[in-house]
């Protein structure tokens, strides 16, 4: 059986530089091989990409350096499952390397009704709900996750802001 709702995740990271200067180049040289292993991860649904494969040109804040990744996964296990093994957990031990440190919280989880692919805007304000308001129902974090919802589609969608 299908599940109602899959898992919408946005996360941020504030560039040491623009992704065409050395520092930022072990990043950049790592960028499609993660992207292709999320996109073959157990649980991956969908991700927000240009046509040249990657979401490091869009921009959903006004600080050009503000990166952007957005995906969706059927679970918050496969989600988790992906970050915290393998070749993507290197690429966070060594976050430091290429990011400043961030005042707020960084990532931010929501539930969506499958099928459903979220923009970024309502990424954006899922993030700065998160900021303003913390974890709840509506969007959340690893840290405090909140379980797939058990009503009806219309529910969460009303959730959407």
């Amino acid at each position: 059986m299908q599940p109602k709702f899959h898992l919408a995740q946005v996360n941020i990271g504030k560039a040491k530089a623009p992704m065409d200067q050395p520092v930022m180049k072990g990043f950049a040289d790592q960028l499609d091989s993660i992207n292709a292993l999320a996109e073959r991860s157990p649980g991956f649904v969908w991700r927000l990409k240009t046509e040249a494969g990657d979401a490091t040109d869009i921009q959903l804040f006004e600080d050009p350096l503000l990166l952007v990744n957005m995906s969706v996964w059927e679970s918050l296990e496969d989600l988790q499952k992906y970050v915290y093994t393998g070749d993507h957990l290197q690429v966070l031990k060594d976050r430091k390397q290429w990011f400043d440190k961030f005042e707020r919280p960084v990532l931010a989880l929501w539930w969506i009704p499958a099928g459903y692919t979220p923009t970024g805007q309502e990424a954006r304000e899922r993030l700065e709900q998160l900021w303003r308001e913390g974890p709840s129902p509506a969007v959340f974090s690893f840290a405090k996750p909140f379980p797939m919802p058990t009503s009806d589609v219309t529910e969460v969608v009303s959730l959407s802001v």
